[in-house]
């Protein structure tokens, strides 16, 4: 069976795969299609129909982020008036069913709603804003909900429902009461929910932030340092988010091979010890039973000399050493290598080992 066809894009003859959506051929040829509702890592659901393109014989605009390609010779079109008529009525009304001041929301900078309205020109929306009113959600120290900005993705409860499978939140109510709920439409606080934050990962807008992130600093400011979680021994890539030399939130790395963003409630909001004013960060030296500070280069030449004492005296099996699963696997390989080859002795353990 042939898995291609030959189709029309924006006046351009490619080949697409059988079964592609007209998205994902659009982003191989380098063509942009706006989308919110649509995230590389979940379920497909077409809802928000930013993505709409033209398909010549269609009777309608059509959802490209799900919208199949099966037929020889589909003519595309994603850059018609029509087109870019329909994105622009449907990012207006999501414009008008929320309170989207972006003077005062913590996501300026780093929205997708924000960025629409900004590539699709739109100056002033056509329809009045009316913020639904919904009571602001700070019940727990971590994530802060503000439905009165929620757009009604969907992707909060895919990544909940069908990436972490907590199932803690989904649509609830009808009509224009539509909101997103957890079971009894109760606080997050008061709610099951784990807290991992894959909530706050994928929401496009303002509606969910980090609590403790917040007034903290501007997305333009930030400096996203990609490094390894190390709560265990998983191997979760994050990103330190950085503001004047200071950790002021973490979040997932859409490209880490372990987690591809998705953390868990350590990984993601565990990192306050960083700059805790009782963490040490100089090398101490217990001398007539109290610590001093010294640098690294004489505490390392006290321990070198010190374990080739105890060596010399006892023999190396008098020597063990504990290593770490919040170590890397690189740091682990090392730490049993000085042992081994260094020490000469395999009296080396692991945290984890049980």
């Amino acid at each position: 069976m042939n898995d291609t066809v030959n189709v029309t894009i924006d006046g351009r003859a490619v080949k697409a795969v059988k079964g592609e959506t007209i998205l994902e051929l659009a982003s191989r040829q380098g063509i942009r299609i706006p989308t919110l509702c649509y995230h590389p890592r979940l379920p497909l659901a077409g809802a928000c129909r930013v993505c709409a393109v033209e398909v010549e014989g269609a009777r309608t605009l059509v959802a490209s982020c799900v919208f199949p390609i099966e037929q020889e010779g589909m003519v595309i079109k994603t850059d018609t008036e029509r087109v870019l008529q329909a994105r622009r009525l449907v990012v207006e009304l999501l414009l008008a069913s929320g309170d989207h001041n972006c003077l005062l929301c913590e996501s300026n900078g780093h929205c997708e709603l924000q960025d629409l309205v900004y590539e699709l020109k739109i100056e002033r929306p056509r329809f009045p804003a009316a913020s639904p009113g919904h009571a602001l959600d700070h019940s727990n120290p971590m994530i802060y909900r503000d439905l009165n900005k929620c757009i009604l993705c969907g992707r909060c409860v895919r990544g909940c429902n069908e990436v972490q499978v907590n199932q803690v939140i989904d649509f609830g109510y009808r009509g224009g009461r539509t909101k997103i709920v957890t079971a009894e439409d109760r606080s997050y606080g008061d709610s099951n929910c784990v807290f991992c934050g894959e909530c706050v990962q994928l929401c496009p807008v303002g509606a969910l932030v980090e609590n403790k992130a917040r007034f903290a600093g501007r997305p333009w400011a930030i400096k996203k340092v990609p490094t390894t979680c190390t709560y265990c021994g998983t191997g979760c890539t994050i990103d330190l988010n950085i503001i004047d030399g200071r950790v002021v939130k973490i979040t997932g790395n859409e490209g880490g091979v372990t987690n591809q963003g998705s953390l868990c409630v350590k990984g993601r909001f565990g990192y306050e010890f960083i700059h805790h004013k009782d963490r040490l960060t100089t090398p101490l030296i217990k001398e007539d039973g109290r610590f001093r500070e010294a640098t690294w280069d004489e505490a390392l030449d006290l321990t070198a000399q010190r374990l080739g004492q105890i060596k010399e005296k006892h023999g190396p099996d008098a020597i063990g050493g504990l290593s770490s699963a919040r170590c890397t696997n690189e740091e682990n390989y090392l730490m049993q290598k000085f042992m081994r080859a260094v020490v000469g002795t395999n009296n080396i353990d692991h945290c984890a080992r049980l």
